[in-house]
């Protein structure tokens, strides 16, 4: 994902944390720190519990425990996280990361179509051991009562257990909403699908999410909430994504990129003047073209590579100088699906169809979303 740094690995699985996380820390201490005490009757009302106040409300102790209660609400959410991604290598997928954003976490399963029964497993086990961490902080914080009998210093530490017990719990319950791409939604999801098939599952839960996110986006503006608001915009952009794809998946199963490929391929030469490939542009409309010397693949010119060259010196230049060498191709045998995911990670607009060395044909992304609206009719 764009804008994450990469902490490490566990697992196995690449760990990312995203910047907008770095942002939320600061935002969430002083949160916490300016209404330090409201938090404190809560989590004394709701655990009956004595919380010495005598150092937490004092100086800058307020934002020192927001920012540690703040890191370990997404200690809790990326163990969340990593429940999923547990579930999902036990059934055999592959992980490619969890990043942590500022509104939780993300875990990227490279699933195309999960079944039912694995993913009804792998949504409840997020919010399952948000329940569990809960019950632990809960624990911890009567232990804490118990055990330490420095007022001060307990006060601090069953606060700040009994502050993350809550929020933990607050977590299960919120996750449960039938809201997709959210855990309820897809555990929605996965009834339905055992009961239809998956791209109408899909988008029946998808329309449920979206009707979550209208009422958390209103909610957010009655209350003056930019994080409620927030979140429902990513909750309506990733329901909308997530129903797209799998309507993809099932309109184009069993279609590879043989059946897309546009042949025969109009190549350009590496010799070839910048100003006649621009040329050769305005009359085909096509904006880039594969180049080919003594029947290889030399590499591929778009309208991209010119476009970051000085109009100065484009006269002077040749396609083998702008042209991208690292050239990604697909076999004819390769599902189409392949080929839009490969489009859409890497921001491309084209891929060269390639057997034994030799190019058969080019598949664009007007060409897969055309056979798209022609498979929907």
């Amino acid at each position: 994902m764009d804008g994450s740094i990469k902490l490490g690995r566990l697992f196995g699985i690449p760990v990312l944390i995203h910047f907008t996380f770095l942002l939320i820390i600061p935002l969430f201490a002083w949160i916490i720190g300016t209404e330090i005490s409201f938090y404190m009757e809560i989590v004394r009302n709701v655990f009956k519990v004595p919380i010495d106040a005598s150092v937490i409300a004092s100086g800058y102790f307020p934002y020192i425990i927001g920012a540690v209660i703040a890191l370990g609400l997404f200690i809790g959410v990326y163990i969340h996280e990593l429940s999923h991604s547990l579930v999902a290598l036990r059934a055999g997928m592959k992980i490619d990361s969890i990043t942590l954003l500022f509104f939780g976490g993300v875990a990227s399963i490279d699933e195309k179509e999960p079944e039912p029964r694995t993913e009804f497993v792998m949504a409840l086990a997020g919010p399952l051991t948000s329940f569990a961490i809960g019950i632990i902080c809960t624990i911890l914080m009567y232990l804490t009562t118990f055990f330490i009998q420095n007022g001060p210093l307990a006060g601090v530490i069953t606060f700040i257990f009994g502050y993350l017990a809550i929020l933990n719990f607050m977590l299960f319950a919120f996750n449960l909403l039938p809201a997709f791409p959210m855990d309820g939604g897809r555990v929605l999801r996965a009834y339905l699908a055992g009961r239809m098939p998956l791209h109408q599952a899909t988008s029946i839960a998808s329309t449920i999410g979206k009707g979550f996110a209208v009422a958390f986006g209103l909610i957010g503006l009655l209350l003056f909430s930019p994080v409620l608001i927030l979140i429902a915009f990513f909750i309506y952009i990733g329901a909308g994504q997530e129903s797209a794809v799998t309507r993809y998946n099932f309109l184009l199963k069993d279609v590879t990129a043989e059946h897309v490929m546009s042949k025969p391929v109009v190549s350009l030469p590496p010799q070839m003047p910048l100003s006649e490939v621009l040329s050769l542009m305005y009359q085909t409309k096509h904006l880039g073209f594969p180049v080919i010397e003594r029947e290889t693949l030399m590499g591929i010119i778009t309208l991209t590579d010119i476009a970051r060259t000085s109009v100065l010196d484009r006269d002077a230049m040749q396609v083998r100088d702008v042209m991208t060498r690292d050239v990604i191709t697909l076999p004819p045998q390769a599902p189409i699906m392949d080929a839009l995911g490969i489009m859409t990670r890497k921001d491309i607009g084209r891929i060269p169809v390639v057997e034994d060395g030799k190019i058969l044909g080019i598949i664009t992304k007007s060409d897969i979303f055309t056979v798209i609206e022609l498979r929907e009719l």
